[in-house]
């Protein structure tokens, strides 16, 4: 086996990525050769293949640094490839050599940091009166479905990975139960069948599927966690922990450390978890970068091949448009919201006045005493610049003034942690964030809350009107049945996708906000379940509800289990209204995708659209590439055609449609579906649509119908503009049957002079 190397250190550049930097262009560092899909008798020298990489690196590294001539990693079974320390000018040869793909610098990224399920059900039930989902009167619950986790490890020893009433392990199972000083085998069990490390040469490496972290455990639980009775954070949210399938058996692929996640790790597990013989993977993490310098992209677009889907989160970027990333169609893109339950803290000033905010903290102050309140300037370094100061950036606060008192920040940008206000022996923090307000993090002893401008800036002219100004901060209070929820998150990023336009992205969404699952526990008491935010949590849910459906129907590609979560997803809230955005306007589909997920309904869907291998190599023609390069990644004679181009890419058979460019002076815009039958073999289905006033939108035909000999059915929309507003116009299209079966179909269509 070829040695591994140590890897450079690392500087953090971006939010969600962190690109591997060195002082020269020319000094050695990790790189990534990706040659495309690998062939069964390439699988079969393993050894060879890897012999035939290390002569090829043997051609362009100099002979007087021969120790360089080793691979970091070797991807040997969905993929050829490896990853190995080049300098600039020895990657860029390689790119240009016979049999390489693409050639892109080893990155790493940082992850998209039991009651919303219930809701998920509750709200399904209403649409249609059956049992709950996870209880459906056609299922029994299958054990043979598999999920692979990619993210931090996991805590084995957390009561949501028991095993109890498992049966044998599958048979077609390939993984490993990799041991290390801190994780026996025994550590794996019926439940959790599998666990990979990757090797983090690094001072920080962690060298073990042990989560230290953990956001792997909370991912890993959420999707597939064991029902355990009387779950809670300290009181808070007493209920059952479960996850979406919890049925389904785990294999964790451990590709992190103590700080970040490498994207060659990332490679080596989607190769690995392939060949174990995962049915689907769940990631919680991503990067911004064309689809063949994108490992998630890479990695997914091979599981698909091979019959795995592939759910990942859409980032943490939002309200922003076109932030969202993850948006290859082969990769099923979620979204996060609210769920029917909220904590809040509340801030009382020493005038007598009461802000509520969001918070989860378990504070031990109360109404009976009030401490020094301090806006960020005031209490400031002597060399602070102003504006530092008041967001709290980092180095601008003097920890001597910040002690005993509760201060006050206004920043979505703040790099000041409630970890540094505990340090500094701050008696509380409050945090000014309009983009934050509903999410309450959770920062357990330390009194902490988050209220938005309007609240905030009446603290502040408070602070600014008093000689002396005071706070206290109240623990906090669970307020269950919330209305209205779900509301999109303020964070979750939004579409459209930035590479393009002609695919809508994110396709779901699902609850991210507060999320009580399994944990690391720590302290002196501590808790095994923990709240956390972002879309690493609604990810989950989605791979949790999408096990659950295979489970219900083995057969169905992912593409079908996709479609079903798609076209059956809510577009309403709790109060029977149209979804909202967190800012209280109805949230469109660049925000919440297809809608809410609603397992319950997905289980019946009607009908399908089924995306297939030779839609996606159709993309990536129409996006651009070469047959050659496109020859290489599916190891086929597939060929372009010759009128590819990016306008054809919104004819992919896709669950939904996005036209990027629709020219308001020039005819009509067609795109064509084809939809498979799933439900009642005889049934006919007609089309209602809408859409704003200005676009006109037709269906040919308006009715389809299915029988015995007729399984799959084709139609057409057209799109033409009657002088709608420019910009983007969003409907939809709801095929009924008469019965039970609505098929969604959402639109975004962008009018462009």
């Amino acid at each position: 086996m070829a040695s591994l190397l140590q890897l450079l250190p690392f500087i953090c550049l971006h939010l969600l990525i962190v690109i591997a930097s060195t002082s020269s262009n020319q000094t050695p560092k990790p790189y990534i050769v990706y040659m495309g899909s690998s062939s069964k008798t390439e699988n079969g020298d393993v050894e060879d293949t890897e012999l035939a990489h290390l002569q090829l690196l043997s051609t362009i590294i100099p002979s007087e640094e021969i120790e360089r001539i080793s691979l970091i990693h070797h991807y040997k079974h969905a993929f050829k490839g490896f990853a190995a320390m080049l300098a600039e000018k020895e990657a860029l040869a390689l790119s240009g050599h016979e049999g390489v793909v693409s050639v892109f610098p080893n990155s790493l990224l940082q992850l998209h940091t039991t009651r919303s399920w219930d809701f998920l059900e509750a709200e399904g039930a209403k649409k249609k009166s059956r049992s709950t989902w996870s209880h459906h009167k056609n299922h029994k619950p299958s054990s043979d479905v598999i999920i692979g986790v990619i993210d931090t490890g996991v805590w084995p020893e957390s009561p949501s990975f028991n095993d109890k009433g498992f049966g044998k392990i599958p048979s077609r199972w390939k993984g490993v139960c990799m041991e290390s000083p801190d994780f026996n085998k025994s550590n794996c069990n019926r439940k959790l069948i599998g666990a990979r490390y990757y090797d983090n040469t690094n001072q920080n490496a962690t060298d073990s599927s042990r989560d230290y972290i953990g956001h792997g455990t909370h991912t890993a639980s959420t999707a597939a966690g064991a029902h355990v009775g009387n779950a809670n954070y300290y009181g808070l949210a007493k209920g059952k922990a479960r996850g979406g399938s919890p049925s389904s058996r785990l294999a964790i692929y451990n590709i992190c450390n103590q700080t970040d996640c490498s994207t060659s790790n990332i490679l080596k597990a989607f190769d690995d978890a392939i060949h174990d013989g995962v049915d689907i993977l769940s990631l919680s993490l991503g990067i911004e970068a064309p689809y063949l310098q994108d490992p998630v992209a890479i990695g997914a677009f091979h599981a698909e091949e091979n019959g795995v889907m592939v759910i990942a989160s859409a980032g943490n970027s939002g309200p922003l448009p076109s932030t969202a990333i993850n948006t290859a169609p082969w990769i099923s893109t979620v979204g996060a919201s609210t769920i029917d339950r909220t904590f809040v803290s509340t801030v009382l000033l020493g005038n007598g006045k009461a802000f509520q905010g969001s918070g989860i903290s378990l504070s031990n102050l109360s109404h009976s005493k009030t401490y020094p309140l301090a806006f960020g300037k005031d209490i400031a370094t002597n060399l602070s610049v102003v504006s530092q100061a008041r967001n709290c950036s980092g180095g601008s606060l003097d920890p001597r003034k910040i002690a005993g008192r509760i201060a006050v920040c206004i920043t979505s940008n703040s790099t000041v942690s409630y970890e540094t206000m505990i340090l500094a022996k701050a008696k509380g923090y409050i945090l000014v964030d309009e983009v934050f307000k509903a999410v309450p993090f959770s920062t357990g002893l330390f009194p902490f809350v988050i209220v938005g401008n309007s609240r905030g800036f009446q603290i502040i002219n408070y602070i600014n009107s008093t000689k002396n100004p005071t706070a206290t901060i109240l623990p906090t209070v669970e307020v269950p049945r919330y209305k209205p929820a779900p509301i999109v998150a303020s964070f979750s990023s939004r579409g459209p996708g930035p590479l393009t336009g002609n695919i809508l992205k994110p396709d779901v969404t699902a609850p991210g906000v507060a999320i009580l699952a399994a944990i690391v526990p720590f302290g002196e008491k501590p808790a095994d379940y923990g709240f956390m935010s972002g879309t690493s949590m609604s990810c989950p849910h989605v791979s949790g509800a999408a096990a659950f459906i295979k489970s219900v129907h083995p057969t169905w590609t992912s593409s079908m289990i996709k479609s079903a979560l798609m076209t059956t997803a809510s577009m309403y809230d709790n109060i029977g209204k149209p979804l909202k955005n967190d800012s209280g306007y109805y949230a469109n589909p660049h925000e919440m995708g297809a809608g809410e997920i609603s397992p319950h309904n997905a289980l019946n869907p009607g009908f399908v659209f089924e995306t297939t291998t030779k839609d996606y190599l159709r993309f990536l023609c129409y996006y651009g590439y070469s047959n050659k390069i496109i020859k290489a990644m599916s190891n086929t004679n597939f060929n372009c055609s010759k009128n590819s181009s990016h306008k054809l890419i919104s004819n992919i058979n896709y669950p939904s449609i996005s036209i990027s460019k629709l020219d308001r002076h020039k005819v009509a815009t067609i795109v064509k579906r084809t939809v498979t039958n799933v439900g009642s073999v005889n049934a006919t289905y007609a089309a209602n649509v809408q859409a704003p006033s200005g676009l006109a939108v037709n269906v040919y035909p308006k009715k389809i119908e299915f029988s015995e000999n007729k399984k799959k059915v084709s139609f057409k929309v057209s799109f033409k503009s009657k002088d709608p507003d420019s910009g983007y116009n969003f409907g939809s299209i709801t095929w009924w049957d008469g019965q039970d079966n609505h098929v969604r179909m959402v639109f975004a269509v962008n009018i462009v002079q």
